[in-house]
């Protein structure tokens, strides 16, 4: 049986205090991070100390907020990933032939994380902010990455009951997987109203990065523009884009 991976404190304590101010839209008092984090009051402090010297964080009033150089390192992920440059690449043609949105994405487990987006002319609410993550089981760009991996696999990530976003969002696994099975049947997926009421959402996968990234790519349409004529047109040149970025691989 192999060891049980052994966690380093320091490590584990920046963790949580990271991940407590990613999701927040403003500073975060050292109160709310107590609570959040649960650290001994010292701890949490000196912690905070360390990370704003690095500026790692930032201190703005009474609250922290993630800091500059945080950014710069988080950045080199994208940096280091030649599949973005394809995707800002070919992208722009898309978007300029349809003027819909198109976005990038990577399977986490059992969320999709956005990596990229090229936005048309017109404001198109989206949920789709670069770092930002989905549940993977109500997006097109999900069904499309977790389709690529077999139903044993599938069921290893996905719990059997799942999230619901939205009225329209899958709330079984089993349903997961009934529609898995149909996107590796048609080549790519299609979700209405499952992550965003009032939006579609079609998407295909590209591939498997040198790096082991699953990657799909994705547009985002309002439900009352996409008619079959237009979800066609759409699939056809979404294909072509998966395709082109697929060489950058």
């Amino acid at each position: 049986m192999p060891d049980k991976p052994t966690d380093v404190p320091a490590i584990a304590r920046v963790h949580d205090i990271l991940e407590a101010l990613k999701t927040s839209r403003r500073p975060t008092s050292a109160k709310d991070l107590l609570a959040l984090t649960g650290m001994p009051r010292s701890t949490l402090y000196l912690t905070l100390e360390a990370l704003e010297r690095r500026q790692w964080l930032v201190k703005i009033g009474d609250g922290y907020a993630i800091g500059v150089a945080l950014f710069e390192i988080g950045s080199t992920y994208l940096l280091a990933d030649f599949t973005l440059d394809a995707f800002r690449r070919e992208a722009a043609w898309f978007v300029a032939k349809h003027n819909e949105a198109v976005q990038m994405a990577v399977l986490d487990r059992a969320e999709v994380v956005y990596l990229a987006r090229e936005d048309p002319s017109r404001a198109v609410r989206l949920v789709s902010d670069i770092g930002s993550r989905l549940p993977a089981h109500c997006s097109a760009l999900g069904k499309a990455l977790l389709a690529s991996l077999d139903d044993e696999t599938v069921q290893m990530i996905m719990p059997a009951r799942l999230r619901a976003l939205t009225e329209h969002s899958l709330t079984r696994r089993a349903d997961l997987l009934a529609a898995l099975a149909e996107v590796r049947e048609r080549a790519y997926a299609i979700e209405r109203e499952e992550a965003c009421t009032g939006l579609a959402c079609l998407a295909v996968f590209v591939g498997v990065s040198s790096a082991g990234k699953r990657i799909a790519v994705s547009t985002s349409v309002p439900v009352d523009r996409l008619t079959p004529q237009r979800e066609t047109r759409l699939l056809v040149d979404l294909t072509t884009l998966a395709q082109r970025v697929a060489r950058g691989l």
